[in-house]
This record gives structure tokens, C-alpha cells and sequence, in this order.
């Protein structure tokens, strides 16, 4: 079991600071982030949660995957490492040369 949680399904009002509250009473958080939309600054309705021990995490999951928050049921699970992205087209240098 990872110490690193996804979160989805998040209220679009959702701080860093309600996240790493809601996750506090599982235990000690190491780190809570919601990921924002770099053009809107608005939240993208999910984020991630890192707890210092593995055992935190799985209560974590237990007692947090469907429970309400903001009138929304959050999905708690195991984050998933990043997957490679496939390099795309010729770097932005147009087509034909």
C-alpha cells in the first residue's frame, strides 16, 4: 500500500488547507494538494493526499472513499505512478520542411 492518495470528485471550492484538514483525522499528513487548471485558476476536481505511514493510508481509503464532502462523494484510492507520455509530432517546428 502507497503513502501518496488520490482524491477525485472533489466540490470545485476545495483548498489545500480543507483537504489536509479532512485527511488529518486518519493521522499525520504529509503533504495535501488539489490540482488547479493553469489557465482558470480554478480547481480541476481532484488532488492528491500523501500520509506518513502506509497503515494512515489504507484508513484512509476504508473510512474516506464515498463519504460526502461539499455534497459531492469523494473517490479515495491509491495513487497511481505517473505513466511516460508519447512524444508528440516534431517538437512544434510545423509540418513539411
Amino acid at each position: 500500500m502507497g503513502k501518496k492518495l488520490y482524491v477525485g470528485n472533489l466540490p470545485f471550492n476545495t483548498t489545500d488547507d480543507s483537504l489536509q484538514e479532512m485527511f488529518a483525522q486518519m493521522g499525520s499528513v504529509t503533504s495535501a494538494k488539489v490540482i488547479m487548471d493553469r489557465d482558470t485558476g480554478r480547481s480541476k476536481g481532484f488532488g492528491f493526499v500523501e500520509m506518513s505511514s502506509d497503515q494512515e493510508a489504507a484508513d484512509a481509503i476504508q473510512k474516506l472513499n464515498g463519504q460526502s464532502m461539499g455534497g459531492r462523494a469523494i473517490t479515495v484510492a491509491e495513487a497511481r505512478p505517473v505513466a511516460p507520455r508519447e512524444q508528440r509530432g516534431s517538437g512544434g517546428r510545423g509540418g513539411r520542411y
